[in-house]
């Protein structure tokens, strides 16, 4: 069934496609299963054409970005991957107004607009995701994060309705979106920013760039923040705390330089992250009370 769709959509020429595709390939933490069937678009009309083809075939669809938020058990994914891509990187200036594709570097993105002195965007300096994943888990940092900016996104909804939806719409809270619930894709947003002063903006964006550098592990394969803080604490320094640092199972080791960075040391497995997660879980309710969830997403097949 997925090798006669895989033709289907080779076929009509709509994208890469690739069968049993090892999804390590695409997330930072350089760990996953393969996907049955791995799908990148060439453009929104693609996508739109091929989602009708795979709903044809009645089986499970995963949208991801550039993986930065992931971790892919090592079963892999059942069904069809859509990687929002390099067909989705489309960009639009308008005035203040910024229509940008799902696929767009958000790091890019930020950069390029402090070099054209608009404003809003300096918290996303050094978050290695795309708009279309940050949209999809509200991202943010240093005091922001993309509901600040987002005017409305335009949604690829899993029966092939394709909506714009206003921020209101979009329902977004710390981490979180509706999108997380309803399982749509973010193939474009509309993003209003401010005009201010470049070098103000430059120098905000360069230290956080910089604080990132040197206070996160991203010389090492890593997927960035594992929990949520569990405001007012944080999850770092309650793991910190308890002295887990450095702490390793198998290949998967908390970061001696953040402890809310699991890193893959170079042969981490999917359950040698999980083992961990669930340890450190344990160790943080036992210690200080506190439940810690996790802000990676975990997803896939454990078989």
């Amino acid at each position: 069934m997925l090798n006669q769709l895989a033709e289907k959509l080779k076929d009509e020429d709509l994208g890469t496609v690739l069968l049993n595709e090892p999804l390590k390939n695409h997330t930072t933490l350089k760990i996953g299963g393969p996907a049955d069937l791995y799908y990148e678009p060439k453009n929104i009309e693609s996508l739109k054409t091929a989602l009708s083809y795979i709903n044809e075939v009645n089986v499970p669809i995963r949208a991801i970005g550039r993986g930065s938020n992931l971790l892919v058990a090592d079963g892999g994914i059942e069904g069809v991957v859509i990687k929002v891509g390099e067909g989705l990187n489309h960009l639009e200036k308008n005035d203040n107004t910024i229509r940008v594709g799902g696929g767009y570097s958000l790091i890019t993105l930020a950069t390029l607009m402090s070099r054209e002195a608009f404003t809003g965007l300096e918290f996303a300096a050094g978050i290695p995701g795309s708009v279309g994943g940050a949209v999809f888990m509200n991202a943010g940092a240093h005091g922001s994060d993309m509901s600040k900016i987002v005017e409305k996104a335009l949604i690829l909804f899993p029966d092939g309705e394709l909506k714009w939806l206003s921020t209101e719409e979009l329902g977004f809270s710390y981490r979180t979106s509706i999108l997380q619930e309803k399982g749509g894709i973010c193939v474009e947003a509309v993003l209003v920013l401010e005009k201010g002063d470049k070098e103000t903006i430059m120098a905000e964006l360069k230290k956080n760039k910089d604080y990132r550098r040197n206070t996160q592990p991203w010389n090492f394969p890593c997927c960035g923040s594992v929990f949520r803080n569990p405001l007012p604490n944080y999850a770092g320094q309650l793991i910190e705390s308890s002295g887990l640092k450095g702490t390793q199972i198998g290949g998967a080791q908390i970061s001696e330089m953040h402890a809310n960075f699991i890193v893959n040391t170079g042969d981490a497995e999917a359950k040698d992250v999980l083992e961990l997660i669930s340890f450190i879980q344990k160790t943080i309710k036992e210690k200080h009370g506190v439940d810690l969830h996790t802000e990676v997403e975990i997803i896939g097949r454990n078989d």
